[in-house]
């Protein structure tokens, strides 16, 4: 009889899965590449079959039996934290330790109200906050180690539960004296040649910028020579500010005090879905999830209008 898998080995493999990337997997799961691999190569010698295609080089190819062992790995490590939640959710409701997750491009401008109000509201909920990017939280939600993920959408969710909290429009940020900012609305067609800066690779909201420009007819990709990309908010509005390009930034940030100093024009966009949704995500069929559905609220800023609402 073969030896049953840990969960540790399932959790290593379910995040390879999603991550499609060694070393980005690794982190996700705390420990060092070696030891997520040694770990993925003891459970193949353990079940005696092949998980990976290890003769396409450097990139992440599951065998066919490797991904149907992915499929069971993520129901059963579901299953494994569906015991906890069950445990969790029989305390006092609004209890114990909160793990929320939440990426870059909301954490900033959300995070310290809610980490204000929710215990006031609820004293005997602890909260443990976790900022990293979207499929960094989303594979640590399905591995068990954050209970609910605050993201912005569309994003590929799976199978897990999803609350829409509120609509965030973007706004178009440019130099003051820019001939767009002569415009009171700019039109997608006329940003798309210009020349964008963008968050880098892994930031949701670098791919919903290229989805929206992607509505314009004839529009292509910025090749490597011609695009800027930054790790922060931050850095893409001194990066504007210094005249490099031209950015999108959602609503949330743009009522922050990120551009307070800097002499910058913004714009609202038309012409294509100029918005992403912010929403709340959590495994499906979580015993919490009523707990969820109560808090969601305490999410929303102030600052949200109620045609923006979606509560």
């Amino acid at each position: 009889m073969l030896p049953m898998p840990s969960a540790q080995q399932l959790r290593y493999l379910v995040t390879l899965a999603e991550m499609r990337h060694f070393g980005r997997a690794a982190r996700a799961c705390a420990v060092t590449q070696s030891t997520l691999s040694a770990g993925i190569l003891a459970l193949e010698r353990q079940m005696d079959v092949r998980l990976l295609d290890r003769d396409v080089g450097k990139k992440v190819v599951f065998t066919p039996v490797g991904d149907k062992v992915v499929t069971r790995a993520r129901t059963a490590l579901e299953a494994l934290q569906g015991v906890l939640d069950v445990a969790v959710a029989s305390r006092e409701p609004m209890s114990g330790l909160l793990r929320i997750g939440v990426i870059p491009t909301i954490g900033p401008f959300v995070m310290s109200s809610l980490v204000r109000r929710l215990p006031q509201a609820y004293p005997q909920l602890r909260l443990s906050l976790n900022e990293d990017v979207t499929h960094s939280v989303m594979a640590k939600l399905a591995m068990g180690r954050l209970d609910l993920v605050l993201l912005a959408m569309p994003w590929d969710c799976a199978d897990n539960e999803t609350l829409p909290l509120w609509r965030d429009p973007f706004m178009l940020v440019m130099p003051h004296d820019h001939p767009l900012a002569q415009l009171p609305v700019v039109p997608v067609r006329s940003i798309v040649r210009e020349r964008m800066i963008l968050l880098e690779d892994g930031h949701c909201l670098r791919d919903q910028t290229l989805a929206m420009c992607r509505q314009v007819r004839g529009w292509t990709p910025p090749g490597d020579e011609a695009e800027c990309a930054v790790t922060s908010l931050h850095t893409m509005v001194e990066m504007v500010a210094a005249g490099m390009g031209l950015a999108l930034l959602p609503q949330l940030a743009v009522d922050s005090p990120l551009l307070d100093g800097q002499k910058l024009a913004v714009r609202p966009v038309t012409g294509a879905q100029t918005w992403r949704t912010i929403g709340l995500s959590w495994r499906p069929r979580s015993p919490r999830a009523a707990d969820f559905h109560t808090i969601a609220p305490f999410f929303v800023p102030d600052s949200i209008t109620q045609a923006n609402s979606l509560l």
